[in-house]
C-alpha cells in the first residue's frame, strides 16, 4: 500500500524507460532529497533543478557509474518542504549509460514544481527512508543526499531521525546551500555548513560539500555525485 501511495504522488506519466525491474542489482541506491521550501525563489529553484539535471547527465558522472562493479546505480528524486509536504518526483530509475542519464535529466525538466513554507529536513529524511524501503532494486549501499538552504524548523528534531536512519545502515550526505538571506527572517544559530555537519549528515563515510550560492550549486552536485558513486573515503568536507 505504501508503494502505491508514493508512486501515485510521483506522477506515473513521468516515469523514464529505465524504471525499476525487481531485484536488478546496482552499486548504489541514491535518494536525492531536495528542499523546495519558500526560502528558495523561482530563479534559485531553476538553478537547483538545472544543477541536478546537468550533474546526472555529465559524462564524468556517467563514467563514475560505469566504473562500478555492476556499472549501474538507482536514483530516486524527492522534494520536501515543511513536515506536511514530501513528494516523490521521479521514482526509482536505473542509470547505466549516457542515454539513461540524459533520459532522467529530461524527465526532471518536465516535472512540475511546488514551493511551500517551512523547512523540515527530518520530514524529508523520513520520507526518503520510505522510498528506500520500497525500492525494487538490489543495492550494495543506501545513501540519502539531502540539499537545502536552511535549518530544520518544522517536524521532529532532525538529529533524532538522522540517528535512527544511520542505525539502519543508511548514509546521509549533505549539500548545504549557503546564501546571505535568513530563513523566514531568522538567521541560523550556527553557520549552515556547521549545522549540516553536526545535525544532518551521518553514517559510513558521510560527508558534505558546500555550495557557496545557487550559482555554484551545479558544480557542487557533480563533485558530490562522483564521490558518492565511487564510495570514496575522505574528510567530512569534500
Amino acid at each position: 500500500m505504501r508503494r502505491r501511495s508514493l508512486l501515485a504522488a510521483s506522477g506515473a506519466a513521468l516515469l523514464p524507460a529505465a524504471a525499476a525491474r525487481a531485484e536488478e542489482p546496482v552499486d548504489l541506491l541514491l535518494v536525492m532529497a531536495v528542499d523546495v521550501s519558500r526560502s528558495i525563489d523561482e530563479d534559485e529553484a531553476r538553478l537547483q533543478r538545472e544543477g541536478y539535471r546537468n550533474a546526472v547527465s555529465d559524462p564524468r558522472v556517467v563514467e563514475a557509474i560505469r566504473s562500478g562493479m555492476t556499472g549501474a546505480i538507482a536514483v530516486a528524486y524527492v522534494e520536501w518542504a515543511g513536515s506536511e509536504y514530501q513528494r516523490l518526483v521521479i521514482p526509482w530509475t536505473r542509470i547505466a549509460s549516457q542515454a539513461d542519464a540524459d533520459s532522467w535529466a529530461e524527465t526532471l525538466s518536465r516535472a512540475p514544481r511546488i514551493a511551500l513554507s517551512w523547512t523540515s529536513i527530518s520530514g524529508g529524511l523520513e520520507f526518503s527512508r520510505r522510498v528506500l524501503e520500497e525500492c525494487a532494486f538490489e543495492g550494495t549501499r543506501r545513501v540519502i543526499d539531502v540539499s537545502g538552504d536552511g535549518v530544520n524548523n518544522s517536524g521532529r528534531p532532525v538529529e533524532e531521525v538522522r540517528d535512527r536512519l544511520v542505525a539502519e545502515g543508511i548514509t546521509i550526505n549533505g549539500l548545504p546551500i549557503v546564501n546571505d538571506r535568513p530563513t523566514f527572517g531568522r538567521p541560523p544559530i550556527v553557520p549552515l555548513d556547521q549545522y549540516y555537519q553536526q545535525s544532518v549528515i551521518g553514517g559510513d563515510g558521510a560527508f558534505l560539500i558546500v555550495a557557496e550560492d545557487f550559482d555554484a550549486f551545479g558544480s557542487a552536485v557533480r563533485r558530490k555525485l562522483v564521490r558518492e558513486i565511487a564510495g570514496l573515503p575522505g574528510p567530512v568536507y569534500g
